[in-house]
Order: structure tokens, then C-alpha cells, then sequence
């Protein structure tokens, strides 16, 4: 006998597929639902009831019949609930209301300031609070969605670990939820970008990926399979804290040598900086930000080097260098179908994605160099937001990828 537990499991699995295939094929109608994902009519009408009672689904036009009545064509309308996500970062708290499209309604970004441990913490709830309380009530939000770079327990919702902003064991999930009452998801950053890839971008049709994001850390997201590869405590993908120069520079993770202290923005910064106090070569950043340091952003540096600037080009060519290096064991010991690039250094900047598919594929083994494929991300400048809002999409209602 089917107990109830394993009856109400299959049914909210069923709706799930019935609401996946309507958002990817519609408009579709009800028959060619159940065709297509071989569940029965009764099943498919079932649920589309519910769906369109809850405002996710709607009726849209009369289709083509093959003999007999036309039928209804049904889409997925992703107007009616919104989500609200926030990335938490070194430099910035970002929150967004969002469609479930990730169309993004209204955006703040707020600088942390430094801030770290119980400080951050708070600042992101005051944060979150302020957000909200310009709306007049909750109705239709499908919860909120964090995530942030770190060693993530995305099942329980505890930050395990994060050295730069001094986070340790930390119930962020159960602290959102006990002050705004809303179902909170949180996972860590660039697994959420994996996701939003596929429900939002142009890397879908990929089941074997991994997503390399480059700011003040580096971080990567993994997928083998369709399937996000977490680790036994979360902690895979941690690719900016593994080791690149035996006996280099001691990262606050307390290692020597790691990856991110050669490419991520606080590093490349410091270069610059170190080049226009001694003066020692000319660059195109002075005539950009005059003596004013603060100036220097990621952009500045992308701008500098597509001016062809020859300082921002030698450091470009030192992390080409230390990442492909990566990204060739990479390579090697999991073959993905597609390496993806993101960070504000990565946008904009063909000259260093196409440097690093250059060094890669003069690298690896000999039969893989024709199949190297390293590409930007496809999410633009507001990937941090459409992975928050992709982790609500996976967890609220299981779209597949």
C-alpha cells in the first residue's frame, strides 16, 4: 500500500515537472502537457488547476486542434510573486526584488564598509529590513534568497566558514526567518551562479560545467551530470585557496601560496597602486583617476587594458598565467563541456578570456586542446542577483536544469 507521505512527495514532484515543462514550452496546453512528460490527463489537470489558482500559470489562447474541441494553451506568468534576493560580498550587501524571471524590480547596494563576524550580520538584516519596509505588505513574495562566497550548508542554512568576513558557523537561514517570517534559502555564491546559468543564461543545454567567478575572492561552482557537487562538508569549489607557489604569500586562510592572492581584485589593486607610488612605469590609469587611488576599480583596470596599456597588460598576463594553470587541472580532472568566466574583471575584457583559452589550449593534453571551451558568463552585470534568485527557483519549486 502507497502511504500518504509517498503519495504527497509524488504529487508535489509532478506539479514541479508540470510547472517546469509549462515555464520552458509554453504556451502549451494540458494534453500535450501530459504527452510530453508522459503523466496522466487527470494528473496535469489537477495540477494546473492548482498552479493557476496560485498565480503562477495562466490561460493564453486557444490552440491548433487535431480533430475535436481546441484546445486552451497554458504559460507560465512570472509577474505575480516575486522574490527578493541579497548578495552579501566583502565590499557590498546588493538586494533586489525580483519577478521569477529574475527581472529585476527595484536594486539597492549598500558598502559594508569592512565590516565582519556579528557586524556584517546585522548590517544585512538592517539592510533587509529596509528593503522591505517600503512595501506595503509581503503578498506574493516567495521568500529570500542569500548568498555569499564562503563554505555554505545550503541544506541547513549556516555560513560553515568565511575568513574574509570572519563568519563561522553561522544560522543566517533560521536568523532571516525568525525576523521577517519568510522562507529564506541560502547557498554559497557561485553555486547559485551555476544555476542561474542554466535557468537564465546561455550555458543550459550544459550538464557538465564549472563557473569560476574572480573578485575580492575566487571562487568556483561545479556541476557534473546536471547536478551541483557540493562535497562531503560544502566545501567544493574553493579553487581561490588552493595552492599555486610553493611557500608564497600567507593568505588569511593561513595557507602559503593560494590562488587568490595572485588574481583577485584586492591583489591586482595593490599591484597598481605599488606601480604609480614608485612611478616605475607609465600607465594610463593616472591620466583615468589622477592621484586619487580610491578611483581604481575593476573597470578601470578592463578600460586600461583594452586601451592596450602596458602595465594592466603585464599584470592581465600574470593571472592569465596562474589561472590557466588552474583551469588546466581543471581540465584534466574533470573534463567539463565548458569553463565559465565571471567577475567584474572578466567583463568586458575578450582580450584576457581569449588569453586564457590561449595558454589553456597550448597546455593540456593534446587531445583536449580542440575541445577547450572557456567562456564569459552570459548573466551580465547582475549575475550575483539572478543567482539569488535561481537558489528560490531550485528549492521553491524544483525547476530542473
Amino acid at each position: 500500500m502507497r502511504r500518504t507521505g509517498d503519495l504527497k512527495l509524488m504529487q508535489e514532484l509532478n506539479r514541479s515537472i508540470i510547472l517546469d515543462t509549462i515555464r520552458k514550452q509554453g504556451p502549451i496546453s494540458r494534453s500535450d502537457i501530459a504527452k510530453l512528460i508522459n503523466i496522466s490527463p487527470t494528473t496535469v489537470t489537477s495540477a494546473v488547476h492548482e498552479l493557476i489558482n496560485e498565480g503562477v500559470v495562466r490561460e493564453d489562447g486557444i490552440g491548433t486542434s487535431s480533430g475535436g474541441r481546441k484546445p486552451v494553451l497554458l504559460r507560465f506568468d512570472p509577474n505575480t510573486r516575486y522574490v527578493i534576493g541579497v548578495s552579501i560580498t566583502n565590499s557590498f550587501i546588493k538586494i533586489a526584488e525580483m519577478n521569477l524571471e529574475g527581472r529585476i524590480l527595484r536594486k539597492e547596494i549598500h558598502p559594508t564598509n569592512y565590516s565582519q563576524g556579528q557586524e556584517i550580520i546585522s548590517l544585512t538584516l538592517k539592510m533587509i529590513h529596509q528593503f522591505l519596509e517600503s512595501k506595503e505588505n509581503l503578498d506574493g513574495c516567495e521568500g529570500i534568497s542569500i548568498i555569499t562566497p564562503g563554505i555554505v550548508d545550503a541544506a541547513k542554512g549556516i555560513i560553515s566558514y568565511n575568513s574574509k568576513l570572519k563568519l563561522y558557523d553561522i544560522p543566517l537561514k533560521q536568523l532571516v526567518e525568525n525576523q521577517f517570517g519568510q522562507p529564506t534559502f541560502l547557498d554559497n555564491d557561485t553555486n547559485a551562479y551555476v544555476l542561474a546559468e542554466n535557468y537564465f543564461g546561455s550555458f543550459g543545454h550544459f550538464k557538465d560545467l564549472v563557473y569560476i567567478t574572480i573578485g575580492d575572492g575566487v571562487g568556483s561552482g561545479i556541476m557534473v551530470n546536471g547536478k551541483i557537487i557540493r562535497g562531503f562538508k560544502g566545501s567544493s569549489g574553493e579553487l581561490g585557496h588552493t595552492t599555486i607557489v610553493k611557500g608564497g604569500p600567507k593568505c588569511e586562510c593561513g595557507n602559503e601560496g593560494c590562488l587568490e592572492n595572485y588574481i583577485n581584485w584586492p591583489a591586482v589593486y595593490s599591484k597598481i597602486v605599488s606601480a604609480l607610488m614608485t612611478r616605475g612605469k607609465e600607465t594610463v590609469i593616472r591620466n583615468l583617476v589622477g592621484e586619487d587611488f580610491n578611483r581604481i576599480t575593476p573597470s578601470v583596470f578592463v578600460k586600461a587594458i583594452n586601451e592596450g596599456d602596458s602595465l594592466c597588460l603585464d599584470i592581465m598576463d600574470e593571472m592569465v598565467s596562474h589561472l590557466s594553470t588552474s583551469i588546466i587541472n581543471i581540465i584534466h580532472l574533470l573534463n567539463p563541456e565548458v569553463i565559465i568566466l565571471s567577475g567584474e574583471i572578466v567583463q568586458e575584457n575578450s582580450i584576457f578570456v581569449d588569453s586564457i583559452k590561449d595558454y589553456v589550449s597550448r597546455h593540456v593534453l593534446p587531445i583536449l586542446n580542440e575541445e577547450v571551451n572557456i567562456q564569459p558568463t552570459s548573466l551580465g552585470a547582475d549575475f550575483e542577483m539572478l543567482g539569488a534568485a535561481a537558489v528560490i527557483l531550485q528549492e521553491k519549486y524544483q525547476f530542473t536544469i
